[in-house]
């Protein structure tokens, strides 16, 4: 197998783009981990090096955590092998194991970059709110056993609208340059038993959405008031912030690129 300096040495390079969907429940984060725990990153690469033929390293739009899905991620690749476009999906599939599948894949130019031609990515966090947890929805929605109001938790969601220091809701080993960044929409829909909250923003700081989504639970039950999330926001601290809520129901739903490089970004699922 060709290495991947030397595969990078030639004038033939090709980069491309893939659009992905994962079930994170079923691998430990996106990111390849020394220890061999199987990772999105460690299995689509191995499946990836099948098809070239030489090692493959990806780069992503954005890295999930444990338990964290996709339901259009983005990756990027360079290899200097001709393959048609189906090699790099239904080829590359035939490889990966379950819970993960290549959507889409095409070659883009030279200089498109996953992570950093994104300006924009989306959220979505389903929310079940029921005395006794399904156990059909286990792993795909997040749960709560108190009774919500939604009409109070969009208000709360709409203070978080336009550019803000996030260090209320920043994990302490997040290692972003700056807590500062810009959510262009908030928005909660659906029922009191069945909720969605919707984040798009420019960038999200780690377990942002997950502290978020703890923190508008609180205003829903009543713990926590609109006055109190707006305090909260000012705070800029996690020390007086609820605890960061369960990965189950965050779903990395698109992110977003200059029209020129005409990436792919599959509907919405349905069930979603």
């Amino acid at each position: 197998m060709t290495s991947y300096t030397e595969s990078l040495s030639t004038k033939t390079i090709q980069r491309w783009a893939l659009t992905l969907s994962y079930d994170g429940s079923r691998f430990y984060g996106w990111q390849k981990q020394a220890d061999g725990l199987p990772t999105v990153q460690t299995v689509l690469e191995s499946a990836l090096s099948q098809i070239a033929g030489e090692t493959i390293r990806t780069i992503v739009a954005g890295r999930t955590d444990t338990g964290v899905h996709a339901t259009a991620q983005v990756v990027h690749f360079d290899t200097q092998v001709a393959r048609p476009e189906q090699a790099w999906v239904r080829g590359v599939n035939a490889y990966l194991p379950e819970g993960v599948a290549v959507l889409f894949a095409q070659q883009v130019a030279p200089h498109f970059h996953a992570r950093f031609d994104a300006y924009g990515r989306r959220y979505r966090y389903l929310l079940e709110s029921s005395p006794v947890r399904s156990p059909i929805l286990q792993g795909k929605v997040g749960w709560t056993h108190l009774k919500l109001d939604p009409e109070k938790m969009q208000q709360a969601a709409l203070l978080l609208e336009g550019e803000h220091d996030f260090s209320s809701f920043r994990a302490v080993e997040c290692q972003a340059k700056s807590p500062v960044k810009t959510l262009y929409s908030a928005k909660i829909s659906g029922t009191p038993q069945f909720l969605k909250l919707d984040l798009h923003g420019n960038a999200f700081l780690h377990h942002m959405v997950r502290n978020i989504m703890g923190a508008l639970v609180y205003v829903g039950s009543g713990r926590l008031s609109i006055s109190g999330f707006q305090d909260l926001i000012e705070e800029r601290s996690r020390l007086k912030a609820p605890p960061t809520f369960m990965p189950d129901g965050l779903y990395l739903t698109g992110v977003d690129y200059p029209p020129e490089f005409g990436i792919i970004r599959p509907e919405m699922p349905i069930w979603l």
